[in-house]
């Protein structure tokens, strides 16, 4: 009798702690707050969410544009530049969470370059007005982006679930209109349903060779 009094109990406790170890999910939708159009491609991550180790990345140079348009990368990771045009580049950032310069080169920098602060960096090309790049140094691994519908479902691990039935949410799109910081969002976890959030998103570019605000800057110095 004690004997399966014992596994009752034990029983209770294992579906106790599963339960609480359990990862709730929330349904999310982006829209731009401007023309009510779903948001596709945007970054979402959630604050103090599970944390990955630094890795080592590349962003290529070829048919004068960048690969990828943009990088996520957890924080201290080192990128390298590696150049497959027959010209030259020259690589570079005023970003305040990491500026750098790699004047003209070929082939592959000397060394790569290293983020150790968190923040979105914009990259140029001073040779190349139309090259553009973002790399997203973050402390939590990514949710994930949005699809064409401008939905996707957001993990809520134990670790970030403090009762208050409040989290924060970073979302991140190459066309906000200040695409050189992270939109932050502290929300309820909705008891039903999903979460609809807006971002306000600056037009469609006219030309893929219009000098933009990075180039202006550079050519002032």
């Amino acid at each position: 009798m004690i004997y399966k009094l014992t596994v009752a109990l034990l029983l209770v406790l294992v579906g106790a702690l599963c339960h609480a170890a359990e990862t709730n999910t929330i349904p999310l939708e982006l829209t731009d707050s401007l023309s009510g159009e779903p948001v596709a491609d945007a970054v979402v991550i959630l604050e103090d969410g599970p944390s990955e180790p630094p890795v080592e990345a590349e962003i290529v140079q070829k048919n004068r544009n960048f690969y990828p348009h943009t990088l996520i990368i957890p924080k201290h990771s080192r990128v390298d530049f590696p150049n497959q045009d027959n010209t030259q580049h020259h690589v570079y950032s005023f970003s305040p969470a990491k500026a750098f310069n790699i004047e003209l080169y070929a082939g592959r920098p000397t060394e790569p370059v290293v983020f150790n602060k968190t923040g979105v960096v914009e990259i140029g090309c001073n040779i190349h007005d139309q090259m553009q790049a973002f790399i997203l140094i973050t402390d939590s691994a990514p949710s994930g982006r949005t699809d064409e519908q401008g939905r996707l479902t957001v993990e809520i691990p134990p670790s970030v679930d403090d009762d208050s039935g409040k989290i924060e949410l970073l979302v991140w799109h190459p066309r906000l209109t200040d695409n050189t910081r992270m939109a932050r969002f502290t929300i309820e976890q909705p008891s039903s349903g999903s979460l609809e959030l807006s971002v306000e998103l600056s037009p469609e570019p006219a030309s893929d060779d219009r000098l933009d605000g990075l180039q202006e800057r550079f050519r002032e110095l």
